[in-house]
């Protein structure tokens, strides 16, 4: 039943041309992400994975599969060249269930610090709002956000009063998963 709805939102997204398919075909699967995985007709090898923090799940016949950093499309092609061997002309469909790795960290002088848990897209200003807000004694043009690429960590600024005045915009650039946003 639930693969039937699975199609009817897929057919309604391609013919209504939704941007749906786009997000989920850019979305990188991160540790904490809930998969449900499933072979058409074969029950046994249907399940909820979860993806560790070393970026892997485990499946049946095929063992530990790194999952993090794909696509759901180039996750579920490796799944379905792997499980071929042991299942003929396997029908593979593999849905992101539940959305865990998308979590960013707001510390420092906001009235609500702390990590958050992301389904959309944020920018710094609503993490920002997500947090309470700076609070009086922050420096208001002196937010950083911190974030880790290739080992390496970039640090973004970000002027609280510009962007709120509509100014050098740019600054308020969309956050990705781990990033930290440091108020002093």
């Amino acid at each position: 039943m639930k693969h039937s709805f699975y199609w009817f939102c897929l057919l309604i997204t391609v013919f209504m041309g939704s941007t749906t398919v786009n997000a989920a075909e850019k979305y990188l699967i991160g540790p904490g992400d809930l998969l449900d995985i499933s072979i058409w007709k074969d029950e046994s090898l249907s399940r909820v994975v979860t993806v560790l923090p070393d970026g892997t799940i485990a499946f049946p016949l095929i063992g530990e599969v790194a999952a993090a950093d794909k696509t759901v499309a180039q996750l579920q092609e490796e799944l379905e060249k792997k499980i071929s061997r042991f299942v003929p002309d396997p029908v593979l469909s593999l849905i992101v269930q539940q959305v865990n790795s998308l979590q960013i960290y707001v510390v420092g002088r906001v009235n609500n610090p702390g990590r958050f848990m992301l389904n959309t897209n944020v920018d710094v200003l609503q993490a920002l709002t997500m947090a309470g807000g700076l609070n009086p004694f922050a420096k208001r043009s002196k937010v950083k956000i911190m974030r880790e690429q290739n080992g390496r960590t970039t640090i973004y600024n970000f002027d609280f009063d510009e962007v709120a005045k509509g100014e050098n915009l740019e600054q308020n650039i969309t956050l990705r998963r781990g990033d930290v946003i440091v108020a002093p």
